[in-house]
């Protein structure tokens, strides 16, 4: 089992790209400058020092450096005893509402975003419970099996967008039936929690919950939105924000939360329905309701110990560092004969 300790870290990742980006820049300022004094190629013959293969080198030795320290600080750790056991928990399946309408910021920073940040805040409470994540809006999919592997539910987790499902709608039904056949064994205490705006258009939702309470699972609702509603956002492809979704009329669309249809999806489940704000997503209140149901015992194979190979990163990044420091930008006159770099 491969995972990062402190998988956070990677984000840094992200400004590789940038700097690259502002080198090239400054490489073709810096060539464009000197053209100011007259022809490149004799400019080039006034400053034979001048290399800028050597340049460019230099940069790519700091890149690698600097991807090899971001890899080290994350730590990246390897399992190395797998054990079995007997565990206690609950099975629980999470649906997230993943149409357009969650991306409405009535809550911030959305309705989507908040939710994942709870999501993944119960994740880190969960002790001995198996979980589970199905996403739905027209159609509803298992996003994760039911586990006890954490670390990739919150992997999962990270991925999910309005972009995953292909058809727009709100099945919770579907999500509930699907939630219900995912479930490995009957004999276990089993809870599916809905995360949603509660605009149902496609299906029978309560005639979904009541089956699944027949067959001992109990379905909990969080509401996340307000009475009130909010504008639904539209985005182009580059993700930028275009203006709000209109109906045929040319009217902005707003999208309120259906209370009254969550709180019968969880009366028809035997569960509660708990209102999401802006200081907090009702996760933890749901989660406090699960915890009261009788814990089942499981077989579970995890690993339990994880080594650290952070230092192999690291002695990489510092060896690339050292490197770069040792090439000059300029061409010694020792060197002056072999050309590694070019001109």
């Amino acid at each position: 089992m491969f995972r990062f300790e402190h998988a956070d870290f990677l984000w840094a990742l992200t400004f590789i790209p940038v700097i690259a980006a502002v080198f090239v820049w400054m490489m073709v300022w810096k060539k464009r400058a000197l053209q100011r004094f007259g022809d490149w190629a004799i400019i080039k013959r006034l400053l034979p020092g001048l290399s800028n293969g050597r340049v460019i080198f230099k940069f790519i030795l700091l890149m690698i450096g600097y991807l090899f320290l971001i890899i080290g600080i994350s730590n990246p750790q390897i399992g190395s005893k797998l054990i079995e056991g007997e565990r206690k928990g609950i099975d629980i399946m999470i649906a997230l509402d993943v149409s357009n309408s969650m991306l409405a910021e009535d809550i911030k920073p959305n309705r989507l975003e908040m939710s994942k940040q709870a999501i993944s805040k119960l994740i880190d409470n969960l002790g001995t419970d198996r979980i589970g994540i199905i996403i739905f809006a027209g159609n509803a999919y298992v996003q994760l099996p039911i586990t006890t592997d954490y670390a990739a539910a919150k992997m999962f987790l990270s991925t999910i967008s309005t972009r995953v499902v292909p058809t727009q709608g709100t099945a919770i039904g579907q999500a509930i039936e699907l939630a219900v056949k995912s479930f490995d064994d009957e004999t276990h205490s089993r809870a599916i929690i809905i995360i949603t705006d509660g605009e149902n258009h496609e299906d029978d939702a309560l005639g979904a919950a009541k089956d699944a309470s027949e067959k001992g699972i109990k379905v909990y609702t969080i509401g996340m939105g307000l009475p009130e509603g909010a504008p639904i956002p539209e985005f182009n492809q580059y993700q930028r924000m275009v203006g709000y979704k209109k109906d045929n009329q040319g009217s902005t669309i707003v999208t309120k939360l259906d209370e009254s249809m969550l709180q019968q999806i969880a009366s028809a489940g035997k569960g509660v329905y708990v209102r999401a704000n802006n200081m907090q997503a009702g996760v933890k209140t749901v989660y406090d309701e699960i915890g009261k149901l009788e814990k089942t015992e499981f077989e579970s194979r995890m690993f339990s110990d994880y080594e650290d190979r952070f230092q192999y990163f690291i002695a990489l990044s510092l060896f690339f560092f050292l490197i770069e420091l040792l090439i000059f930008e300029r061409k010694s006159k020792w060197l002056s004969r072999i050309n590694f770099f070019g001109k």
